[in-house]
């Protein structure tokens, strides 16, 4: 019998591989967006996670087909490994998971909360955000240099 794709990718892993790097899609004029990645490089230096590009970039239109991105909120979409495309409170649990220890413990707490309610908190917090943590004019965070190669436009 033959494995599919994602048994042999988590065999693979589990033999000591890095996992994948995984895109991390976010609004480039919100605070609290660039506030994320912030968040994510520091817990991940070495960049072996996550590569980050503004929603509102070439990458993305690249990547994600129209009528996909149609249906898509405009804060933050992991677009994991095998292809998903997670969004809202999904989307930060995997984030979380994927930075392991203390982060996945507390991935999983709120993955224990119904969804309904974590998307709610999630898109009051979305409605909310440019008035408390404003819009910028620059779509990509201000990274030093060594940063930059992580970010795509």
């Amino acid at each position: 019998m033959r494995e599919s794709s994602t048994e042999s990718r988590s065999s693979v892993r589990a033999m000591g591989s890095p996992p994948q790097i995984e895109r991390i899609f976010y609004d480039g004029h919100c605070g609290l967006c660039h506030w994320a990645v912030k968040f994510v490089i520091a817990r991940d230096p070495q960049g072996r996670l996550f590569r980050y590009a503004p929603l509102q970039g070439a990458t993305f239109a690249t990547l994600v087909s129209a009528e996909r991105r149609a249906e898509l909120p405009d804060s933050v979409v992991v677009l994991t490994d095998d292809g998903r495309l997670l969004i809202r409170s999904d989307a930060f649990i995997h984030i979380l998971r994927r930075l392991g220890g203390f982060w996945r413990a507390m991935g999983a707490i709120i993955a224990a909360i119904p969804r309904a309610i974590r998307d709610g908190v999630y898109n009051f917090i979305a409605r909310v955000r440019y008035r408390i943590f404003g819009r910028r004019p620059e779509v990509c965070p201000v990274t030093p240099p060594e940063l930059r190669a992580r970010f795509d436009v």
